[in-house]
């Protein structure tokens, strides 16, 4: 499992471990039953303490991506197709938002970027 921890970033600690549990869960590098590192030795690994790593598996435990099993370790859980499509597509949107703010700043109009997503979407 791979987390990279940014100290310059705004966003807690243990949000930026939960958030790249997440994305490693929806993007399938992280699978249904995979074992994660144990919570000390994630923290050591990327350099936090024990309390952070402990908040962002709770975090995800709570909200159903992870399970853990007392002296066993802890597991992705099953995840259900229609979260991991909804997520998809809510990462998706938010990548749109900034496209068309960027395509506004730009003085771009709403048939242009339509064009524009035609010919990106066809591969051409």
């Amino acid at each position: 499992m791979n987390i990279l921890i940014s100290t310059s970033s705004k966003e807690p600690l243990f949000q930026q471990i939960k958030e790249q549990i997440k994305q490693q869960i929806f993007s399938g590098e992280l699978k249904e039953g995979d074992a994660l590192p144990s919570m000390r030795l994630l923290a050591k690994e990327i350099k936090v303490s024990v309390i952070t790593t402990k908040r962002a598996y709770e975090d995800l435990e709570a909200e159903g991506y992870l399970i853990s099993a007392v002296g066993r370790g802890t597991f992705v859980a099953g995840q259900q197709p229609q979260l991991l499509k909804e997520w998809q597509i809510r990462e998706l949107e938010n990548e749109l938002e900034k496209i068309v703010a960027e395509g506004k700043k730009i003085g771009m109009t709403k048939d242009e970027l339509l064009e524009l997503v035609a010919i990106y979407y066809e591969g051409d």
